[in-house]
């Protein structure tokens, strides 16, 4: 059976929520990010993206080519908020949602067309939406996720696109490799050089090819070409979560022992964050007394994935937790809350520097194991350690 897929993206998402609380930024090129020449940018307006700004770009070069442009920094508590209120709005409805990311969401709509018809029930939430929260959204309705999200992409700001099944090869024929969510800069550079730019040149070249010049993606990059994608739409909830705890060989009350282990079990567990493209909204840490008595404090905050804004999370929750100066069994940490996103870093505070920086650990912990990189602070322990997921 043919399925209906929508794909709901708030359009300018942080740029759309600092114009909700000033309104003096309307109409205006306005850049959020880091203040520095040193910063990156997080998001721009459309006004400023018609001089060539880009998310993730030097805010040194974002300015040179919009010197006009005014530059705010970022407030991910209250993207937060917007996310979490939107989410609720669509999973109030919605029979089947998938979070993607701070402002993106999948609904599988399948079926609904004998009742209200797909497209009038999408347009009908969008209109919700943005009655509701006063945020523009963007959708794209097709037969999968893939072209559902490129469509969105094609008819933002304050579009809404319908791709049936007939129609979705000559809709994606014309566009640009770059659309297909799976093609990066590089990838866009190897097939470039062989004369593959448009995903109409892509879907007809062998399947067997691509795997040889792109290894396991081929296939896959040649299925998305042809509007090939049986991914399902995957339930959305708060409960999922990556855990880690340490019950130490022997109780103890040495500070300094607990929190280097605690800089380690965070570092691990970011690092799993960011392989597996999550942003976490809670954190919980957990200590058990050598008396049994266990207790737990948790707090919520702006959705991320990188280790120094976690760390400082973690150590400030074990600082209200650890009450009685008594020998400590077991600690432990979990991340929950989580949504997909690549937010990976706090682009509205760090630098392109510290941007590289992790990305480059990241390379290294992915290619030769977690331990080849690691903080000074997280080493020198070996306990006997249980790691959990959920």
């Amino acid at each position: 059976m043919e399925r209906d897929i929508a794909h709901f993206d708030l359009d300018s998402f942080f740029v759309s929520v600092e114009r909700l609380k000033n309104p003096k930024f309307l109409g205006i090129p306005l850049i959020i990010g880091g203040g520095s020449d040193r910063g990156v940018v997080a998001s721009c307006s459309y006004e400023a993206r018609v001089f060539g700004v880009r998310s993730a770009m030097p805010m040194k070069l974002a300015l040179r080519l919009c010197p006009d442009a005014k530059v705010i920094r970022g407030d991910m508590e209250s993207y937060s908020y917007y996310s979490h209120l939107v989410t609720d709005i669509i999973s109030d409805k919605a029979p089947l949602m998938e979070k993607a990311s701070i402002d993106e969401f999948y609904l599988d709509l399948t079926g609904m067309d004998k009742f209200f018809g797909c497209f009038k029930w999408t347009n009908e939430m969008a209109q919700t939406i943005s009655k509701e929260t006063g945020l523009p959204i963007s959708f794209g309705l097709s037969v999968n996720k893939t072209v559902s999200k490129i469509a969105a992409g094609e008819v933002k700001p304050l579009g809404r696109i319908e791709v049936p099944g007939p129609m979705v090869k000559p809709f994606l024929n014309p566009l640009s490799i770059k659309k297909i969510p799976m093609v990066g800069d590089a990838t866009f550079q190897v097939l470039s050089r062989i004369g593959v730019r448009k995903i109409e040149t892509l879907a007809e070249m062998p399947s067997d090819i691509l795997q040889k010049l792109l290894g396991k993606n081929g296939l896959e990059l040649w299925k998305k070409a042809n509007g090939i994608d049986n991914n399902p739409v995957e339930p959305y909830s708060e409960r999922k979560s990556v855990s880690t705890e340490t019950t130490f060989e022997q109780d103890t009350i040495d500070l300094v022992k607990v929190k280097t282990l605690l800089v380690g079990m965070v570092e691990k567990l970011a690092h799993q964050l960011r392989k597996e493209v999550w942003l976490t909204s809670v954190v919980v840490i957990k200590i058990r007394y050598n008396n049994f008595d266990t207790h737990t404090q948790q707090t919520k905050i702006p959705y991320t994935s990188a280790d120094h804004t976690l760390l400082k999370v973690v150590n400030e929750l074990f600082n209200k937790v650890y009450e009685r100066r008594m020998r400590l069994r077991l600690v432990g940490i979990r991340f929950s809350g989580l949504v997909r996103g690549t937010y990976q870093i706090n682009l509205f505070e760090d630098t392109a520097e510290m941007i590289s920086l992790y990305q480059a650990i990241d390379k290294m912990k992915l290619r030769y194991g977690f331990d080849a990189v690691q903080r000074c602070a997280g080493l020198s322990l070996n306990p006997k350690e249980k790691d959990k997921q959920k």
